[in-house]
């Protein structure tokens, strides 16, 4: 405990909300080991950035993060930048060497004793970076076969026992002290907001062509129920109201634990939760959609009805040339089906563009479905080449400035599509919790919460006149009707 005494860390976490849950994980595991977490970098002996490799963008965006961070060292207090998460997976070494102003770059099988690289990163022994491969072959190739050996490897957020013996001073995660029996979640809230993300797997088992994550995530391996709702019930406990479940692909959970069908019989258990009042799930791939997963999201009181799905595309020929399956109609009769069970449904999904070989009747069928579709987001990404994967291979690659072009086509064309659907829910009676109060001075602001059809961050806000909410408090759970809209946000008075 004496080394770490009086250090302080910050976590700076770029990219999606998996990321989130690992960074809290470590955070707990710190925070367990004496480290004083804090919010701003500047104030911390170490920055650790979890960094985001999904694609160019984000890649660009984790690079100038962690240029910016160590810049500032000498500065302040920060005397050294880490780099971990996915790019630092993906590309360790060859990151190492190309950015020598982080300290350290640290993989995935770094996390479990992250407090020991940090601190000999402060002592002046930095580990060696790391060497990326394959984490797809570290488990092997039938699911079925998975869950014996995944306790040997790195999981993020996946958590393991806190073990009091190994710090027998140390508080447990949670910040109090170390129970003495029960359930010892690592983690360590880093935000305080009423709802948190909850990892439920790790890792995909699918092959898209332009998808580098199986590679750096390594193969599918679903979370035991027990330690989810362990995590669930701490969340609670700690003010959360709503669940949002995540991984790679939730469609998939279970099939590692010999049941396909778990996802829907853990849906209701984690609604139950004392305190939860509502459960999101969220990454589902449309090829493994089943009936009875579309009943348990549409009916089990405390689920919300609210379907991510990861089209892509819709044209059958190209899906087909990204290793995907589906089309424009069997995509359409999904969403019917969706519609039948829930018809106020929230439907979200994200579609490429400029993928090699794209043609213009590509593009027809895209826009026909996007038309059709009346989906409430949809994120539009513009293809880029990822190391190693079958797409980079491919002949009938565009130029940056055509995939630039359909990129703002369809963006145009969404951000249209989107605000009429906003439109379609004037009158609606909506359940929004409330995230965020304004400020003291500041009587023209609005509070910002979510109705059941907008996930968090990119979706959308629901906003109310304070005026009309006396003693309205983050975290309750209101009814509203939609009286108009701001693009994809809605605005509501009480009902």
């Amino acid at each position: 405990m004496s080394t770490t005494a009086g250090r302080s860390v910050a976590l700076v976490t770029l990219g999606c909300t998996r990321n989130e849950v690992d960074s809290e994980e470590l955070a707990g595991r710190l925070a367990a080991e004496g480290w004083l977490l804090v919010d701003d970098a500047d104030e911390a002996d170490v920055a650790v950035v979890n960094t985001c490799g999904f694609v160019e963008q984000a890649k660009k965006d984790s690079i100038d993060v962690l240029l910016e961070a160590s810049a500032r060292k000498g500065q302040g207090r920060t005397r050294a930048v880490v780099a971990v998460g996915c790019l630092a997976e993906r590309y360790g070494k060859d990151l190492a060497a190309e950015l020598p102003e982080a300290d350290a770059v640290l993989g995935f099988d770094s996390y479990a004793d992250m407090s020991s690289h940090l601190r000999a990163v402060l002592d002046g022994h930095p580990p060696t970076a790391h060497t990326p491969s394959d984490r797809r072959r570290l488990l092997p190739l039938s699911p079925v076969d998975r869950q014996a050996g995944a306790s040997a490897v790195a999981l993020p957020g996946h958590g393991v026992a806190f073990d009091p013996s190994s710090a027998p001073e140390a508080e447990a995660p949670s910040g109090g002290p170390v129970p003495a029996s029960g359930p010892r979640v690592v983690r360590a809230r880093l935000d305080a907001g009423p709802w948190a993300p909850l990892k439920i797997a790790s890792g995909c088992d699918r092959r898209c062509a332009f998808c580098a994550i199986p590679m750096f995530r390594g193969a599918f391996v679903s979370r035991r129920p027990h330690d989810i709702l362990a995590e669930a019930r701490w969340l609670a406990e700690r003010g959360v109201r709503e669940l949002f479940l995540v991984s790679e692909n939730s469609t998939s959970y279970g099939k590692d634990l010999g049941d396909l069908a778990l996802l829907e019989k853990l849906l209701p258990e984690l609604a139950s939760v004392e305190g939860i009042e509502r459960v999101r799930v969220s990454y589902l791939q449309p090829a493994e959609i089943r009936p009875s997963l579309l009943d348990a999201m549409a009916s089990v009181p405390g689920v919300v009805p609210y379907f991510d799905l990861s089209f892509q595309h819709a044209s059958a020929p190209l899906l087909r040339s990204m290793r995907r399956f589906g089309g424009r109609e069997a995509f359409l009769d999904l969403l019917a089906q969706v519609r039948e069970r829930a018809p106020r449904a929230g439907v979200r999904s994200n579609v490429i563009v400029g993928f090699p070989g794209e043609t213009d009747a590509d593009l027809d069928e895209l826009e026909a479905f996007l038309v059709a579709a009346r989906l409430d987001v949809v994120g539009v990404f513009g293809y880029s080449d990822e190391d190693g994967t079958e797409a980079e291979g491919y002949d009938g690659k565009l130029s940056s400035d055509e995939v630039a072009q359909r990129v703002s086509r369809f963006t145009s064309l969404v951000e249209e599509l989107t605000a009429q659907r906003a439109e379609e829910r004037v009158g609606e009676v909506v359940d929004v919790l409330v995230e965020e109060l304004p400020g003291p001075g500041t009587e023209d602001e609005l509070v910002v919460g979510r109705a059941a059809h907008q996930g968090p961050d990119v979706d959308g806000v629901t906003l109310l006149d304070p005026a009309d909410w006396p003693g309205i408090a983050v975290g309750q759970l209101v009814s509203a009707r939609v009286t108009r809209t701001d693009g994809i946000d809605l605005l509501a008075e009480p009902a």
